[in-house]
């Protein structure tokens, strides 16, 4: 029997090293499947190895900037991969299939493009979650190395530019080690689908894509338990009150022994959901 598109993000996202590149591909196919069923799979692959094609590695000795000006060269200036404001306001700009068709994307998008074709080309790429924008770093991350934003291009960023960055986020005067450290895969794909769900929040109407955005997440291995809650909620909201009312007993059974309150709070939410019923 062929797996679903759920089975092979559950597989794919519980490997020893998890391709962030496939799990994102397997969340456009939630969003949209398409004829194919793949969800543009085939054409944004093909479209990572064209974009591969135009990376010219830098001259000896290969040191993080010049393979930062390399892929920006490349990806920034010839592809034309940037972001705008605008991009936050579409759903298209955290679906990599359409991110790599429109060339325009959210910062952590097209950090995802930036990370696929510099380590197919050989460059020594990382991801970097700083607070409210993703970037990509470049070299080593304990010794020599740059961040590049993507958002911008590619433009390589000087200590002010992460500096103020950090500040106009968090009000910190300085990032933390915690902030510059490479991010993980899953790391990645929870961040993505955390923006999907922001999108989708904020579009009531848009309840469908919300939903698969926190059913994804919750395939994780490691994900937020209050995501089980927003799911009992989305099902209710949906007008789905069994699933609904089921999930929230489901939920407020998990959370009864360290929160007995908001576990009472929750299983009387639960039977106002079944009493929609009649």
């Amino acid at each position: 029997m062929d797996e679903t598109n759920r089975e092979r993000f559950a597989r794919a996202a519980r490997e020893e090293s998890p391709d962030t590149t496939l799990l994102c591909l397997l969340m456009a196919a939630e969003a949209d499947p398409g004829p194919d069923g793949d969800g543009g799979d085939a054409a944004a692959r093909a479209e990572l190895d064209r974009l591969c094609g135009l990376v010219e590695p830098p001259a000896a000795p290969r040191t993080p900037r010049r393979w930062a000006e390399a892929l920006a060269g490349a990806l920034g200036a010839r592809a034309g991969l940037h972001g705008t404001p605008g991009d936050y306001r579409r759903l298209e700009s955290s679906l990599l299939p359409e991110v790599l068709r429109r060339r325009r994307g959210l910062p952590i998008l097209l950090s995802v493009v930036w990370l696929e074709v510099g380590r197919r080309v050989g460059a020594p790429v990382y991801g970097v979650a700083l607070p409210g924008h993703f970037v990509v770093g470049v070299g080593d991350p304990a010794g020599e190395h740059v961040l590049a934003d993507p958002f911008d291009g590619g433009r390589v960023m000087t200590d002010e530019d992460v500096r103020l960055l950090v500040a106009g986020a968090t009000g910190a005067a300085e990032p933390s080690a915690a902030m510059l450290a490479p991010a993980e895969p899953l790391e990645i794909v929870l961040r993505v689908l955390n923006n999907v769900r922001a999108w989708a929040a904020a579009r009531p109407e848009r309840s469908d894509v919300h939903l698969w955005a926190v059913d994804l997440s919750l395939l994780l291995p490691r994900h937020p338990a209050r995501l089980r809650y927003e799911r009992a909620q989305l099902l209710v909201q949906r007008g789905e009150f069994v699933a609904g009312a089921r999930a929230l007993t489901e939920y407020a059974e998990l959370v009864a022994a360290m929160e007995p309150s908001a576990a009472e709070t929750v299983r009387r939410q639960a039977r106002a959901a079944r009493a929609m019923l009649n």
